[in-house]
């Protein structure tokens, strides 16, 4: 964690892992009627999964192998989101959010760049997986207690069918094959 970073959290901490808990279990209610959101969430999940797996390699190997992966899944992830979630929130007046949500991925795909140029499992490799990880988990947390909901709620019935429909041709276009 950089030292702008660690001022960052001391004038705007994070929030707490039961926030999270609480704005997931909210939006996964929330996703009943909704099945974009469904996706979302389960892609968010995969994601914090791929982080955890990048966390507990075992070797250096392990390592470049499970960022490739995280990697993969956070561009597929948020290409989907991009051409589809937030033109959606523009189109609801929530262009602020929207602008956001797209600064938010562009630094994370940076950062993901330059973790690439690491060497796997040195310090400064973990510290830089670790800020990532912390960036896209509020951004998640974002998405998931304040611009998604709004999404749910005020899109008419015609465009959640559409976002629906939308959401899982990008995915199933940017999704990264299984192996």
């Amino acid at each position: 964690m950089s030292v702008l970073d660690k001022i960052a959290a001391k004038i705007m901490p994070p929030e707490s892992d039961k926030d999270r808990r609480e704005a997931r279990a909210k939006a996964h209610a929330l996703s009943k009627n909704h099945p974009w959101l469904i996706e979302v969430l389960s892609h968010h999940e995969m994601i914090e999964q791929a982080f955890a797996h990048a966390k507990s390699a075992a070797g250096p190997d392990d390592a470049l192998a499970a960022t490739k992966v995280l990697g993969a899944l956070l561009a597929s992830h948020s290409i989907a989101e991009e051409v589809v979630l937030y033109p959606a929130l523009v189109m609801i007046d929530h262009k602020a959010n929207a602008m956001m949500a797209y600064e938010e991925q562009q630094l994370a795909k940076v950062e993901m760049a330059m973790l690439e140029k690491l060497p796997p499992l040195s310090q400064e490799w973990r510290d830089k997986l670790e800020h990532i990880e912390g960036a896209v988990a509020h951004h998640v947390f974002e998405e998931e207690s304040i611009w998604y909901p709004k999404l749910a709620e005020e899109a008419s019935s015609d465009d959640q069918l559409q976002i629906t429909r939308r959401f899982a041709e990008e995915w199933d276009r940017c999704k990264i094959p299984a192996d």
